[in-house]
């Protein structure tokens, strides 16, 4: 399901036009975005659980020259699917 198709089936679920469906997913997303940029996490009770993890650094290879390379420490985001989510996915 692409973006434009999630508008559409939240619109016509909550009965509102897609124009104000869009305004409210671009919302939602602004914020989640805002939250896990600040480092916060973001859950959804029985969806799930939005965060940032921290990747610490390591050594890697070069693949195509075979040589050691130094990877540096980063953050990353992360989802944890919620019960009701993963139960819904299940069958």
């Amino acid at each position: 399901m692409h973006k434009q198709e999630l508008v559409a089936q939240v619109a016509k679920t909550a009965a509102v036009s897609q124009q104000k469906a869009a305004v409210v997913i671009d919302a939602v997303i602004h914020a989640v975005t805002n939250a896990m940029a600040a480092g916060e996490s973001v859950s959804l009770v029985g969806f799930g659980t939005f965060s940032v993890s921290e990747r610490p650094a390591r050594l890697g290879r070069n693949p195509s020259t075979g040589a050691t390379i130094n990877i540096s420490a980063r953050k990353s985001p992360s989802f944890k699917a919620g019960k009701v989510l993963k139960d819904a996915v299940k069958g």
